[in-house]
């Protein structure tokens, strides 16, 4: 039985290895546990509406029934359990999967080579009612969504100090909470409170909401856009 306080994790994904690589990222963090494993999107619908766990990380290109599929049907608005959190990983990252998977309620939408980091964040994320977008997805989108010869400057309820526009930048920049921490020479619980000042004075819920305002003022720039994070866990 698992603990009180610890994230219980189901994973689904046809492929035994990134099953397995999953498990051994999860299983090491102090506040998380990997429940069960799913090789199809059957077993895994039923293995979430039978052991109800906290977060489950599906893959999209899944026998039997999809990942997108999956996530309607355990986020989606007809769902029998509307509080479950879904996070889409996937080595496809097609726009038509991303507005599904949001669409239908998922929690997080992750490219399987983001790294271990990006993984735990995402899942703590989901846990707190963020929604986390692998960086290079969210900065490719914003960018179509607002080209530089189009931004106008939207300015902020509340002014921001220019740590906070240096945070805003970076975010839009597609880096993670640690790199940006790196950049910046600031800790990790620093990089998170500049995160909640941020999205108190923009008014929005989450990362995506900071970074569509920062392409929209010009603090983010097409040479800010990151790669993806291969940097190991913290510990």
């Amino acid at each position: 039985m698992t603990a009180p306080g610890i994230i219980r994790i189901l994973l689904a994904d046809d492929q035994a290895s990134i099953r397995s690589g999953f498990r051994l990222v999860l299983d090491a963090q102090p506040d998380m546990a990997v429940i069960a494993e799913a090789a199809d999107g059957v077993a895994a619908l039923d293995a979430a509406r039978r052991l109800r766990p906290d977060v489950v990380l599906a893959d999209i290109r899944m026998p039997h029934l999809d990942g997108l599929e999956l996530t309607r049907r355990l986020a989606g608005p007809d769902a029998d359990d509307p509080q479950a959190r879904v996070i889409v990983v996937t080595t496809f990252d097609l726009d038509a999967y991303v507005h599904s998977a949001l669409r239908d309620g998922a929690s997080g939408f992750l490219l399987k080579r983001s790294g271990p980091t990006l993984l735990v964040e995402a899942v703590r994320a989901a846990m707190s009612g963020d929604a986390l977008i692998s960086p290079q997805i969210t900065a490719r989108m914003l960018h179509r969504l607002a080209p530089p010869a189009a931004r106008t400057g939207r300015p902020s309820a509340e002014a921001l100090t220019p740590r906070e526009e240096e945070v805003a930048g970076l975010v839009a920049g597609g880096l993670s909470n640690t790199e940006i921490g790196q950049e910046l020479f600031i800790s990790l619980a620093t990089v998170k409170s500049h995160l909640a000042n941020l999205q108190r004075k923009l008014q929005v819920r989450n990362r995506v909401g900071i970074a569509a305002w920062a392409w929209q003022s010009g603090l983010a720039t097409t040479d800010q856009v990151q790669g993806p994070s291969t940097k190991s866990l913290d510990r």
